[in-house]
């Protein structure tokens, strides 16, 4: 079975390693990974992102690990526009978080009108940081927790808490 999913991994976490361990769970996995251009325009929060080298660098470093341990095979491709790759006929599964379930439905309509078979979409649950929010990159960046979901000293010493 063929596998897609995307985004923009920046900075990978556990999150993401759980999309990842579902996806490779189903077959060869193909990651959609946000270009440079697109990058800005799929943010909810305006925040520096890394350059798409350096960040396919560390999703491929993640992906090993996970082929290696289902024996799956695994593709980067760059992801240019938000439906990107998985309107492409081959696959049979689209991973998706909670929060882009709608993109999912969008690809399997656009995949009805190119007279591709829908996907299976796959909803995998968000992975919740200690303070019970959500693990997310924005989160990260802003230095609320680290990629495991553990608050983060503030210069002072103390836990960050999210009001």
């Amino acid at each position: 079975m063929d596998v897609a999913l995307g985004g923009t991994f920046d900075p990978v976490h556990d999150g993401h390693r759980r999309l990842f361990e579902r996806a490779f769970e189903l077959g060869d996995v193909t990651v959609g990974l946000t270009s440079d251009e697109l990058a800005p325009k799929t943010r909810h929060v305006d925040r520096y992102v890394r350059s798409y080298d350096e960040r396919k660098r560390d999703l491929e470093s993640e992906l090993e690990q996970y082929a290696a341990e289902h024996d799956q095979e695994f593709e980067v491709r760059t992801l240019s526009e938000p439906t990107g790759i998985a309107t492409e006929p081959q696959f049979d599964y689209l991973i998706v978080s909670p929060e882009t379930v709608d993109g999912g439905k969008r690809i399997n309509e656009l995949r009805r009108e190119r007279g591709h078979d829908p996907l299976e979409i796959v909803v995998v649950p968000h992975v919740l940081a200690e303070d019970g929010d959500i693990i997310s990159s924005t989160r990260i960046v802003q230095g609320e927790i680290d990629e495991h979901g553990a608050l983060t000293p503030d210069r002072d010493g103390r836990e960050k808490t999210r009001t």
